[in-house]
């Protein structure tokens, strides 16, 4: 009787422990994937930063190709003209951004959305190709990056309502404006979860490059590549933690479902080389979307560089695939 009750409390402890290990490791996880502060004290993240460098493809072209339009973007930023911006969200943030208008009077605009752990200047080379086409300039720094306040990472969940804001933005400033939203991985995925809200009738479309099709999946993928842990049960013990904290479900953070709801045209641009996002997840969207839609998968690109791995393919078709939907009424050309 004594060694049954024994064995009974001694179970029972090692429950507790391991329930109390396990969500030890399950917001250590929440940490270092969704706080920078805590990213950068971790050695996993030095790790990580390298890993993901080594897998991106690196040959000459695509090096002479970022190295020219990071010169191109540079003499353009020099006369620029720009201003600062700030809005701040419903939970209390300071959102920063930064528009550039164009010479030229126009209604076009493009709000440009950047990836995950990154920052709005990482897009101003696209930026600087669509104000050669006329069009006005909106990059902002999604929560919890670059300049912008935040407390967790939003994965594109909590951006797709922070962009709202920029969006109202434009409206003020333009109501007339004809928007494109032109995202980049996390930016790209955020941009496809705002296709499933009410948008303004300005938003005319999007260009989705290299997003993924959710975050749930996505971090599957990521929990055993960079922390060589199983998916489950951690990564549901992880979004329990992060809805406890006053985050977000991150089974609700879906792209896919978005683009399902939505007749919003889409061009979808993907890297075949990508080992990051991989390309099948953009020919899931592609065919998950119901409205005019289009599919560029450029060879030899890596994680978020078809721009610079086949630029006149990148921007031409870009810039077609706009043409359809956007009128460019009221641009003037004295």
């Amino acid at each position: 009787m004594h060694k049954r009750k024994w064995l009974k409390r001694t179970i029972g402890v090692l429950l507790i422990v391991i329930t109390a290990v396990f969500f030890i490791i399950c917001n250590i996880l929440v940490d270092v994937a969704l706080i920078p502060e805590k990213m950068e004290q971790t050695e996993a993240f030095g790790e990580i930063t390298e890993e993901s460098m080594e897998a991106l493809v690196h040959t000459d072209d695509i090096q002479n190709n970022q190295a020219e339009a990071g010169n191109e973007t540079n003499a353009w930023l020099a006369q620029a003209r720009t201003e600062k911006l700030s809005v701040t969200t419903s939970d209390g943030y300071q959102l920063i951004g930064r528009v550039f208008f164009q010479e030229k009077e126009s209604h076009k605009w493009v709000l440009l959305l950047h990836g995950y752990t990154g920052w709005k200047e990482e897009l101003y080379p696209i930026g600087y190709e669509y104000a050669k086409q006329g069009y006005q300039v909106l990059a902002p720094d999604l929560r919890c990056s670059g300049e912008s306040g935040g407390d967790f990472i939003g994965m594109g969940w909590t951006d797709r309502l922070d962009n709202l804001l920029w969006l109202n933005y434009i409206l003020k400033l333009d109501p007339e404006a004809e928007i494109v939203i032109h995202g980049q991985s996390m930016g790209a995925a955020s941009a496809l979860m705002m296709t499933g809200e009410k948008l303004p009738k300005n938003v005319k479309a999007v260009v989705s490059d290299c997003a993924y099709t959710d975050v749930y999946h996505m971090f599957q993928k990521q929990i055993k590549e960079w922390f060589h842990l199983p998916a489950f049960p951690v990564i549901d013990g992880a979004n329990l933690v992060l809805r406890l904290r006053g985050g977000y479900d991150i089974k609700k953070a879906s792209a896919i479902e978005a683009v399902k709801r939505t007749r919003i045209p889409i061009l979808f641009i993907h890297g075949d080389q990508d080992v990051f996002i991989p390309v099948e997840m953009a020919r899931e969207l592609y065919k998950a979307a119901n409205g005019e839609k289009e599919l560029l998968v450029v060879k030899g690109a890596g994680h978020a560089q078809a721009q610079y791995k086949n630029p006149e393919e990148y921007y031409t078709t870009v810039f077609s695939f706009l043409k359809n939907f956007i009128t460019e009424k009221g641009l003037e050309t004295g």
